[in-house]
């Protein structure tokens, strides 16, 4: 496992994460769409929503840009299932080191993949900083 390391701007960014939420901060990366996606552990994601996502929108005004809160889990297909949300998958399967995600029809295979296989490779990339895993496949 290797040691992650922020800079200032994301520390300040963490923190107010975290005094506004009043829950702990697991991880935080901007992906590559742009997208501010703060990682909280497992069972604290409606706290840090908030009531009526008072806190991420509170969070996208003062950090103005959009963010994403996930909750973590050890289980990487309910990880995948919750990074993936809203879209929801026919299945998610692991093969070995390649996790396969059955699109329920092909406007949601299109959003899993992306132009250019953007978001996939984004949500490959993400997966990976938590799990030993080489891709994933979109059928």
């Amino acid at each position: 496992m290797s040691l992650v390391k922020y800079d200032n701007q994301s520390l300040k960014t963490m923190s107010l994460f975290e005094k506004i939420t009043r829950v702990d901060l697991k991880d935080l990366f901007t992906d590559d769409n742009e997208l501010l996606t703060f990682i909280v552990k497992e069972g604290y994601l409606g706290k840090a929503v908030g009531k009526k996502a008072v806190n991420v929108k509170k969070l996208e005004g003062l950090l103005n840009r959009k963010i994403k809160i996930l909750e973590f889990n050890p289980n990487i297909i309910n990880f995948i299932k919750n990074l993936i949300y809203p879209l929801k998958p026919k299945s998610i399967e692991q093969q070995e080191d390649t996790i396969i995600i059955e699109g329920e029809d092909t406007k949601t295979k299109g959003l899993l993949i992306g132009k250019n296989a953007k978001n996939l490779r984004n949500t490959e990339k993400i997966v990976q900083k938590y799990f030993k895993i080489k891709e994933i496949k979109v059928i």
